[in-house]
């Protein structure tokens, strides 16, 4: 590999190792706590610029999303729960690097705080 392609490869992964992916899972604009929750993230993104991935999982519409649904229902409960009890991820809830973070819509500052937190945890972490 080229020594230019080589540095700009090493540069993304720097990048992408501080950048941190909120999902929300997301039932669709029908519901209004889905629908505000998502509200209540877009207008903190703002300042992050690419410092943050934003998703919204609209689990009956995608099935993409509906697999990760899964993934973090089991994350959350266990394979064995998911399956045989159908404990799933609450809806909404907002996600952060696969971590449950909020299962209500977040007021404006723990939303940032939480934010900034998991922020920090990746751009102090050893690379």
């Amino acid at each position: 590999m080229p020594p230019f392609f080589l540095y700009m490869l090493q540069r993304l992964v720097k990048v992408m190792k501080k950048q941190i992916h909120l999902e929300i899972v997301y039932e669709g604009d029908h519901c209004p706590s889905s629908y505000y929750m998502a509200e209540a993230v877009l207008e903190v993104l703002g300042p992050y610029g690419d410092r943050i991935i934003f998703t919204k999982l609209k689990f009956k519409r995608n099935k993409e999303d509906c697999k990760r649904f899964e993934e973090l229902s089991i994350a959350l409960h266990g394979e064995e729960a998911y399956r045989k009890r159908m404990q799933f991820a609450p809806i909404p809830s907002l996600f952060i690097n696969g971590e449950l973070v909020f299962d209500v819509i977040p007021v404006r500052d723990d939303l940032i705080e939480a934010i900034e937190s998991f922020l920090s945890r990746y751009e102090n972490a050893p690379e």
